[in-house]
């Protein structure tokens, strides 16, 4: 554990060194924290507050992706499905954590575009400042929130946060961001409950089979599971279960 802490922080402290802002001889944009000189003479390179604070804003990224992305809502649905068809560990949690992650990639491929347009490269080529860059950031992902947030949450969090807003678009992160995880959450296990329907229906006939056979010793779940995979299957279940969760984001602005 101790070195796997050191090397991530030997890993920041590079990528600090690297990135463009801190890079070269000029002087940095805001207050330089950190500064370096060779000997001999050459470039300084120096590591400014700003740079710094995005660094270390990098550890918000978990709780960034699981808050204000699709990725909770696709990560559910995921788990029930397992659930539903009866596997405890197949797929595996990283198997499904890396296909609720490119499938939120996929999602949100407008979304990270536009940040990408706005905000992240006019940031690194220097041309706009790093609040300029925060600001400009904020409303692509606070449309998408707010596509996906059902009017009942949102109406929640602002009543709880005792303010009052003249339209949607007014509502800070700070009362979004909740909101919109609730939405997730309520739309996750709706999407969930309809996959486990016909599983259910499955578990039921086999069970009511084997008892009307009298084989009461033998595991329901010994004959259902195969013939739970063969109909998802058949059915090509995995595209169905991933294209209908992908279709049931809206998009903002559309």
């Amino acid at each position: 554990m101790r070195s796997r802490r050191r090397t991530i922080s030997a890993f920041i402290v590079t990528l600090s060194l690297c990135l463009p802002a801190a890079a070269h001889g000029q002087a940095a944009d805001g207050l330089a924290l950190l500064s370096a000189a060779p000997a001999h003479g050459g470039d300084v390179y120096s590591l400014n507050v700003e740079t710094l604070l995005l660094i270390t804003g990098l550890a918000f990224l978990p709780g960034i992706l699981l808050l204000m992305t699709a990725f909770t809502r696709i990560i559910i649905v995921l788990a029930v499905l397992r659930q539903a068809l009866g596997l405890q560990t197949t797929p595996p949690n990283m198997v499904l954590a890396a296909l609720a992650l490119a499938l939120t990639m996929f999602v949100m491929r407008g979304v990270i575009q536009q940040e990408q347009d706005k905000a992240i490269q006019p940031y690194l080529a220097g041309q706009i400042s790093f609040q300029s860059a925060v600001a400009a950031a904020e409303p692509p992902i606070q449309g998408f929130m707010l596509a996906q947030t059902r009017r009942d949450a949102l109406h929640l969090f602002v009543d709880l946060s005792g303010s009052h807003y003249n339209s949607p678009q007014d509502v800070p992160l700070t009362v979004l961001v909740p909101a919109f995880a609730t939405s997730e959450l309520e739309t996750a296990f709706q999407i969930g409950f309809l996959i486990y329907i016909p599983f259910v229906l499955i578990d039921l006939a086999v069970a009511s089979v084997l008892m009307s056979l009298g084989m009461i010793m033998v595991s329901p779940t010994l004959i259902s599971l195969p013939l739970k995979l063969l109909m998802f299957v058949s059915i090509h279940g995995w595209v169905l279960v991933l294209g209908s969760v992908a279709n049931s984001f809206v998009h903002a602005g559309a």
